[in-house]
Order: C-alpha cells, then sequence, then structure tokens
C-alpha cells in the first residue's frame, strides 16, 4: 500500500518559498511533514527578483501583492504548484498557469466571517456618524448630537453580490433586525428573510446601505459610477470592501460633498502602495463621514490563520497524493491509494489521442496499468497512472515522450 507522506523525490530536495510573510501554520505544515527548504519571506518580490528566485522553487506560495507573470512562469522550471493565501487569484496569469502545468489554489472561504463581521461594524459606525464624532474628540470638540444618527434596525440593507461573503453579511445583518435585498448576476437562493432585486438600479434606490460584495471583471469595472450613484437613496452608505476598481472614486467624492450620499467605507483601492509606511492618496481623503481602511478586510489573526491551513493542505495534498480539488488550472482529482503500484501524474494539451498514445505505448512495453483516471478541461488534461512497480521508471521514460506532454511527475 502506497504510504500517504511518500514521495519519489526526496523531501530535503524539495524547495518551498512564501512570500508576503504568510501564517507560520503553513510554514509549520509543510517542515512537520519533513519538508526542510521551506523558506518565508515578508515582502512581495518584483518580477525581476522572482525570475532569479523561482528558478529550484516546486511550491510557491503567495498573497495579492506579488504579480505571477508569464515571464516568471516560463522561469520555473521546477514549478509544480502555487498556492494563493488569500481569496482571489487574478494576480496570477492563469493562462500562462494552465499552459506550464502549474496546479493554482486560494482559499475562497477562509476569511468571510472576518469580512463579513467588519462590513456590519462599518455600517453601525457611518450610520452613526461616529467617524465626524470620533475626528472631533481627537481635537478636543465636543459634539454631542442626535441629529443624522439612526439605527440599523428596520432599515435595508443592499447587497451587491450574494456569494460567500455578501450571504454571511446577509445573515448577521437579519439578526440586527435589518431587512435585505441582494442583486446577483446569476440566481442565488436567498438566506432567511432576504428577498431578490430584480435589477441593480431597484437595490440601489431601496437601500439605506449598499455594500458590494463582486469581483473585479471588465463588467463590473466602476459599477458603483456617477450614473448609478443617481440612484441612491438620499444620505444613503456605501461600502466598498470587494476590488478597488469597482467604484469611481472621483464620483463618490462629489456625491459625498453634494450630500447626496451620507457616508462612505472603503477597503480596496485602484492603486495601492506597495508596502507598508508608504505614501498612499485617494480622492477621498478629508471628507465627512468616510472611513478608510489599508486592504484589511479579511485581515484577523484567525483568518490568516484558516487560509494558512486551507491552502497549505491543497499544496501538500497535490505535492504528495496528486489531489487537484480545488485547482483554478489543472482539472479536480482525488485519487485513493493503489495497492502495490508506483504512481505517475501526467499532465498534456487537451488535443484527441492524448490518452490513446499513453496505453499504446504501455501495452507496447507489457507495462500493466493497475488504475488510471483522467479530467480534462478545455486546455489541459490530467491523468493520474498507477502502473507495476518494477516497470514504472520506464513507464515514466515513455510517458515523457508522449505528444502533447507538459509535465511528468512519479508522485511514489
Amino acid at each position: 500500500m502506497a504510504k500517504a507522506g511518500k514521495t519519489s523525490y526526496p523531501k530535503e530536495k524539495i524547495k518551498i518559498l512564501f512570500l508576503e510573510n504568510i501564517s507560520d501554520v503553513a510554514v509549520k505544515n509543510f517542515q512537520r511533514h519533513g519538508y526542510v527548504q521551506t523558506e518565508k519571506i515578508s515582502k512581495a518580490l518584483t518580477e525581476e527578483q522572482l525570475i532569479e528566485e523561482i528558478k529550484d522553487v516546486h511550491i510557491l506560495g503567495i498573497r495579492s501583492k506579488t504579480q505571477i507573470t508569464k515571464n516568471i512562469l516560463d522561469a520555473a522550471k521546477k514549478l509544480q504548484a502555487i498556492g494563493c493565501f488569500c481569496i482571489g487569484v487574478n494576480q496570477v496569469d492563469l493562462k500562462a498557469a494552465t499552459k506550464n502545468g502549474v496546479v493554482v489554489f486560494n482559499a475562497p472561504y477562509s476569511n468571510t466571517r472576518s469580512v463579513a463581521e467588519l462590513v456590519i461594524g462599518l455600517a453601525i459606525m457611518l450610520i452613526r456618524r461616529i467617524p465626524d464624532k470620533n475626528k472631533a474628540a481627537h481635537e478636543g470638540i465636543w459634539m454631542k448630537d442626535a441629529k443624522g444618527s439612526f439605527e440599523l434596525r428596520g432599515k435595508t440593507l443592499g447587497i451587491i453580490g450574494y456569494g460567500n461573503i455578501g450571504s454571511q453579511v446577509s445573515v448577521l445583518a437579519e439578526a440586527l433586525g435589518m431587512k435585505v435585498l441582494f442583486y446577483d448576476t446569476e440566481t442565488k437562493l436567498p438566506l432567511g428573510n432576504a428577498s431578490d432585486g430584480k435589477t441593480l438600479k431597484e437595490v440601489l434606490s431601496k437601500s439605506d446601505v449598499v455594500t458590494l460584495h463582486v469581483p473585479e471583471t471588465s463588467q463590473t469595472k466602476n459599477l458603483i459610477n456617477k450614473t448609478n450613484l443617481k440612484y441612491f437613496k438620499k444620505g444613503a452608505i456605501l461600502i466598498n470592501y470587494a476590488r478597488g476598481e469597482v467604484v469611481d472614486l472621483d464620483a463618490l467624492r462629489t456625491a459625498i460633498i453634494d450630500e447626496a450620499i451620507g457616508g462612505a467605507a472603503i477597503d480596496v483601492f485602484p492603486w495601492e502602495p506597495e508596502k507598508n509606511g508608504d505614501r498612499f492618496q485617494t480622492p477621498l481623503q478629508d471628507l465627512p463621514n468616510v472611513i478608510l481602511t489599508p486592504h484589511i478586510g479579511g485581515s484577523t489573526e484567525e483568518a490568516q490563520q484558516n487560509i494558512g491551513e486551507d491552502v497549505s493542505v491543497k499544496l501538500f495534498n497535490y505535492l504528495e497524493k496528486g489531489i487537484t480539488f480545488g485547482s483554478h488550472t489543472v482539472p479536480a482529482l482525488a485519487l485513493p491509494p493503489q495497492e502495490g503500484s508506483h504512481r505517475i501524474l501526467h499532465i498534456h494539451n487537451n488535443v484527441p489521442g492524448v490518452l490513446s498514445e499513453i496505453n499504446t505505448q504501455l501495452s507496447k512495453f507489457k507495462i500493466n496499468i493497475l488504475g488510471q483516471y483522467l479530467k480534462t478541461n478545455e486546455a489541459i488534461g490530467y491523468v493520474v497512472l498507477d502502473v507495476d512497480k518494477q516497470l514504472s521508471a520506464q513507464a515514466l521514460g515513455l510517458l515523457k515522450e508522449v505528444k502533447a506532454t507538459i509535465k511528468v511527475r512519479m508522485l511514489y
């Protein structure tokens, strides 16, 4: 029986590089399993720096700042997988990663609660106009005044994007007595008493607080713009803890100055500094009832620990078991160990005849296939083969010669 945790490649030779101060949970997970070449760097690296660093790296861990370009991937001859220790994967050139047979994982759910809790807290702060009162108190001015301050109870929360975070915000908002109205381009089952708005305009026009939870795409760029801001209720609150390109900040600034919008909380920006301490500018600085935070919506110790655990387990399972569940590039497969066999992973371009050629080559040399698994997407195919132990080295050599092969690896 193949032992979980055993690979054909000596663990002490496998190099793992974690950037951007990834949680120590991830580092310890690999070190605990015998991967001694696990390096952690606190910052992001430039393309030029990473091209130099990645040449001998097998597993790479990043967060949102590091941009993985085609040039980096082409230089990463030994790279097996990338772990994005964050929600998104837009910082990775997925097309190039797919072409190079590099598996890409992320943690789409691990910081959901952290973001959802903060959104509710911000809604309370803004609807009570706490930022202005806090600023005044720091300046020695006493502003004990109920004017313009309201409770959340009975108010309508408009959620744009009813995915993992949006739906969690929905549950918390209802617990506070809010009415919830949401809009999503896909049909979603409402939780609790939430209602599905038919159009974006409908949700914006009926909501006292609007919170955004959409991805960054060409369709969502400047989703909240000069035109859509006119649909908001006068004095409504806007919260964007989603993506920086979703809101036209100049248009929002005008709407706040004109008192059409009653306040805003923004965590993500079209341009963000590379590191802590760098100068930061936005059109929303020095405006009343505005909370600005430095992209920390999911930055809690619990979330970082969850992300570290989630992504490192996915990376470990692929490295040692060939499991690709959660991958954005290589098709998803999960396989039980096969008794009395060696396992080989074969990633290839998705063209006709590859599986036939694999089977023909192996049968020609009388190599018995004890188990075989294939899954494809539009670009590549992923085959896992369990073969006789005595002939596995020969099988590995034959598989490397198969046309359309991208990457072959003996797992154990």
